[in-house]
């Protein structure tokens, strides 16, 4: 975007080696990995890498995954879903061991971003694996001392699919957190599993009368399906920002 810093600027398209730090498990299939980056330029909440695996005989594949936390150094974290029939994903969640190496690129990406001098409040929306770059940005809030207050929901098959659960179930001050599921929900839950609806966004994001920032990820339908809600809600489509992605991951 014109006239914005991005931290990393051209130096973000050099391919760098990280070396895997420490992992934690995030689900029985996904996986937080957290990398230390010698000469990392940091980067935004929101913002994305390229992650590239190269075998013995030179062949090579990348994938991009979301940045899961916010700057800290020469340290970043990704979580990775595992793929079964994937090429990257399976090797990063489950041979990837500490200390071995991976060839990262980046930052990518000025638009899907949350800045934590931004006054505005923030309605975050989540399908599955795309709480990963909304989990930076709730992150970077507490880690700034932020007061902006955030509305997260957060759509997931079931219980056991929802990444960072301990975490956000947490006291977060000025965090709201909303959970739904599409296929099982809790005993007692009171909402049957079923997809976002026009309801459920009435009754958890900021009405559009706050001019709330809303930034909506996850899989291609889910994404338009969110978006099409807040602009039937009476959101300005101008304050809907959305990130998509596809089976692979890329």
């Amino acid at each position: 975007m014109a006239g914005t810093a991005v931290p990393g600027g051209l130096s973000r398209l050099r391919w760098r080696v990280a070396r895997l730090a420490e992992t934690r498990d995030e689900t029985p299939t996904a996986r937080t990995l957290v990398l230390d980056v010698p000469g990392w330029p940091g980067h935004l909440a929101g913002q994305h890498v390229d992650v590239r695996l190269t075998a013995a005989d030179g062949y090579s594949t990348q994938r991009s995954y979301s940045l899961a936390a916010p700057a800290d150094g020469d340290r970043v974290e990704l979580t990775v879903q595992n793929v079964p029939d994937g090429e990257v994903s399976p090797y990063l969640t489950g041979v990837f061991s500490a200390g071995d190496p991976v060839e990262i690129r980046g930052p990518v990406g000025g638009w899907f971003v949350w800045r934590p001098d931004d006054p505005a409040p923030v309605t975050l929306i989540a399908g599955g694996a795309g709480v990963a770059p909304l989990m930076a940005m709730v992150r970077a809030r507490r880690a700034a001392g932020s007061r902006v207050p955030f509305r997260l929901v957060y759509s997931a098959r079931t219980p056991d699919d929802r990444w960072y659960a301990a975490e956000l179930r947490r006291p977060d001050p000025g965090v709201e957190v909303f959970p739904l599921y599409t296929r099982a929900a809790p005993d007692g839950w009171p909402r049957p599993p079923g997809r976002l609806a026009k309801g459920d966004l009435a009754g958890w994001a900021w009405p559009p009368e706050f001019d709330p920032a809303c930034f909506v990820c996850g899989p291609t339908g889910f994404v338009e399906a969110a978006a099409d809600l807040l602009v039937a809600l009476g959101h300005d489509p101008r304050r809907i920002r959305t990130e998509r992605f596809g089976p692979s991951g890329g």
